[in-house]
């Protein structure tokens, strides 16, 4: 497969999936803080709470628009230009993305209708029981969404069939409740959470500094750095798990993570550091032009143990007999008799020689877990880009440490009524509500570009899994949807600005 058709292929979809993931957070954050808004005006019958909710509303229902066309072309995009992953693994993937559509997605849409238009035509109960059906459905569609990305990192669940050359579900809650699965939904969604009290928070510090509407702001900042810095404790806790199961699933991704290039016991996490661009596996080069280090953390967060032995690269590439590590080569060889083992299988079958067919079909299931080593043409191929992933995971969790602090500054000077005279930490505010974006996506570039040569970990690359088509009209396709979401957000931006201009009182 010509690289260039594999990069364009890439770089389509990396393009969808960060365009998508600009409106997604939003929706599943600012559901609920919607939701717990109009449960005040529910129980209270504050007409304030009614006109509060309305404005938050109105900011949710523009993203959620724009947010539904890029998720639609982001799944078509699997059937265009990865048609090889979608054969492989069709009938696992396409599950939980049919239960999203079916059931998470429709149940959303249908009760946004009820939300967004419902106000004095349906019963006050019955309208909150729909804004809480919208939030719950939005995260139930990430649920499904997430499964789908947690099996791709961690395949289970799931059985051959070398007759049809697929893999089949062979255990549903196995793939559901895969603990990358679960894990990767609970940090996803609150990342989504803290993006949304970001939004609230931000939007409400530049009503206070343009001293107006300041009611309003106090009260949906109250809510917002309420549930931003419980969210922003509960990402600690899911971060923690998420760390775990890449050391434990994914090595090679952590090792990355912290530019891991020796393995080490007791081994420390780096805070702070700039990568040097000279190091490679095969040099003798210093790993870092400056770090510094929290001693045990990594030992402790990737296995729960401070002495622990954490794998470098060069363990992972090359192996370690002492800590029973297996070489990359090792795994290449037996993916290359694995592939070999399939074709031999084919081969009988077609003969009718079931007795060779049987044997084959023994060497192929025994070697199956390293069926994608085949394709990799050297060890060194299983390492991804070190820097992207190195960087971008230091970037999140530097973002997240800060987001922590200034939920919990605007939370404890808004109930002491003292706000309005922090007007640097109300500027903060309003300026971390792209941070919050930024950190959201950083996440996800950890998790992809991390994971990568691999489409599916262990078991299918990327240079397999791509349609093969010409690269022209992948390039095409790339510049006209790059054109059509640069202009959606732009929209989406431009009327949520006019939006804020107007303000929750329609601008008196």
């Amino acid at each position: 497969m010509e690289e260039s058709l594999v990069d364009w292929s890439r770089a389509q979809f990396a393009l969808t999936a960060i365009y998508h993931w600009l409106f997604v957070p939003l929706t599943l954050g600012l559901g609920f803080i919607i939701a717990f808004m109009e449960t005040i005006y529910v129980k209270t019958g504050d007409v304030f709470w009614k006109r509060t909710t309305k404005f938050w509303m109105t900011l949710f229902a523009i993203n959620f628009a724009i947010g539904v066309a890029t998720g639609i072309i982001m799944e078509f995009e699997f059937g265009t230009n990865w048609a090889n992953y979608s054969w492989f693994v069709g009938d696992i993937f396409g599950a939980p993305l049919a239960v999203e559509g079916i059931l998470a997605f429709f149940m959303e849409s249908t009760f946004f209708a009820v939300m967004f238009f419902g106000w004095d035509k349906v019963s006050r109960g019955f309208h909150l029981l729909s804004t809480w059906l919208v939030a719950i459905g939005s995260n139930l569609s990430a649920l499904w969404i997430l499964v789908a990305n947690g099996w791709m990192q961690f395949p289970t669940g799931m059985k051959f069939n070398p007759d049809t050359v697929r893999n089949e579900m062979d255990n549903f809650w196995d793939v559901l409740f895969s603990p990358v699965a679960v894990s990767k939904f609970l940090h996803t969604i609150a990342s989504g959470y803290i993006v949304a009290s970001l939004f609230v928070v931000g939007i409400s510090a530049w009503y206070l500094l343009k001293k107006r509407d300041t009611l309003f702001a106090k009260r949906s900042m109250i809510v917002g750095a309420t549930f931003g810095l419980i969210t922003s404790i509960f990402i600690i806790l899911t971060g923690d798990e998420s760390a775990h199961q890449v050391a434990l699933k994914q090595p090679v991704k952590l090792a990355a993570m912290e530019g891991l290039y020796e393995g080490r016991e007791q081994a420390g996490i780096v805070a702070v550091g700039a990568l040097n661009p000279k190091k490679t596996l095969d040099n003798e080069e210093e790993v870092f032009l400056f770090e510094f280090e929290a001693p045990y953390v990594l030992s402790l967060l990737g296995y729960h143990d401070i002495n622990a032995f954490v794998p470098g690269l060069k363990d992972l590439v090359y192996g370690n007999e002492k800590y029973n590590i297996e070489s990359a080569q090792s795994k290449i060889d037996k993916g290359k008799i694995a592939i070999e083992a399939l074709k031999n299988y084919k081969e009988a079958k077609r003969n009718n020689d079931m007795l060779k067919a049987n044997e084959y079909q023994s060497i192929l299931e025994e070697n199956m877990q390293y069926f994608g080593y085949g394709h990799l043409k050297k060890p060194e191929d299983i390492v991804p880009p070190i820097a992207i992933t190195f960087y971008t995971f230091h970037l999140m969790v530097a973002l997240g440490t800060w987001f922590l602090v200034l939920f919990a500054l605007l939370l404890y000077f808004t109930l002491k009524k003292e706000i309005m005279e922090y007007k640097l930490l109300l500027k903060s505010a309003v300026f971390s509500i792209p941070l919050g974006y930024i950190a959201s996506e950083a996440g996800w570039v950890v998790a992809e570009v991390g994971r990568q040569p691999w489409a599916i970990q262990d078991l299918m690359p990327v240079g397999v899994a791509v349609t093969n088509i010409s690269s022209t009209n992948v390039q095409i396709t790339f510049f006209l949807f790059a054109f059509l979401f640069t202009a959606l957000l732009i929209a989406e931006i431009k009327i949520m600005l006019k939006q804020i201009k107007i303000g929750p009182n329609g601008g008196h």
